[in-house]
């Protein structure tokens, strides 16, 4: 595609002493070619631009380069800013086309490059790693509270944001997983798991601080109930025995009934 109104056209053309008459027209071409992103953000894109006349043969019209790939290379990087990309190599070739109105010459510039890979490094992949060092340092803090619980919930919802944004970065258009979304899940993976055994850890934790509070509830009720009948006045106790002792007949009551019984039977004969 190219973009009208960004180069204006110059009006002149040159002639040189070989009678070569030569028009030069600058355009901006806007052109898009497929990505591998598999290896990203390690990744080396090769971009093709093909030119060729859609009305014109071969014989009519022949398109070339007037220099060679080298001189072209270092002519682009003169004029190329400082980009995402790195420009490696340019590789010009031509071809012959068979088409419908006869055969068609076909220039093809074979564009490599490379990603450029630090700052995707400083900002992406380390800091998930560092999160990941976070998660594994978070198993020296103690289970008996829940600062370990929110800490490792902080720390996963992190690196779901992360994620979000390497899904922002990515395009859609990718046949395979690339290795750096392979990279997030494990890590992902990984911290859910710590987060999953933190969980079963303070669940079995409570259940064995709830059992030991009911063991030492009960052996309290057995402690009261020897200490309340410990505590009783000797009074009461003595009464208890006196008690006691009334209901049993000793021998001197025993006497005593057998020698009024005897005083009975005299009282009758006489």
């Amino acid at each position: 595609m190219i973009e009208d109104n960004k180069v204006s056209m110059s009006p002149y053309v040159t002639l040189d002493f070989y009678g070569y008459v030569t028009l030069q027209r600058n355009m901006v071409v806007v052109s898009s070619c497929s990505m591998e992103v598999y290896k990203f953000p390690f990744d080396v894109q090769n971009c093709k631009l093909s030119f060729k006349s859609i009305a014109h043969s071969y014989e009519n019209l022949e398109i070339t380069n007037l220099a060679d790939s080298q001189w072209t290379m270092e002519w682009s990087l003169k004029r190329m800013t400082q980009s995402e990309w790195l420009f490696v190599n340019l590789n010009i070739s031509e071809e012959v086309v068979g088409e419908r109105n006869g055969e068609q010459n076909k220039l093809i510039y074979t564009i490599t490059m490379k990603r450029r890979s630090a700052l995707y490094i400083a900002n992406f992949l380390l800091p998930i790693m560092f999160f990941l060092g976070l998660d594994l340092a978070s198993f020296g803090i103690s289970d008996s509270g829940g600062e370990k619980l929110g800490f490792k919930v902080t720390v996963l919802l992190a690196v779901t944001v992360m994620q979000l944004i390497l899904n922002d970065i990515l395009p859609a258009s990718s046949d395979r997983i690339p290795l750096i979304a392979i990279y997030c899940i494990g890590v992902f993976g990984l911290m859910m798991l710590s987060l999953v055994e933190t969980i079963l850890m303070m669940y079995l934790l409570g259940k064995d601080a709830a059992a030991e509070e009911n063991r030492e509830d009960e052996e309290q009720r057995r402690n009261l109930k020897k200490r309340t009948s410990a505590d009783e006045s000797p009074a009461e106790q003595l009464s208890v025995a006196k008690e006691g002792d009334s209901c049993k007949p000793t021998a001197e009551s025993i006497a005593l009934e057998n020698i009024s019984d005897e005083l009975r039977d005299v009282e009758k004969t006489l």
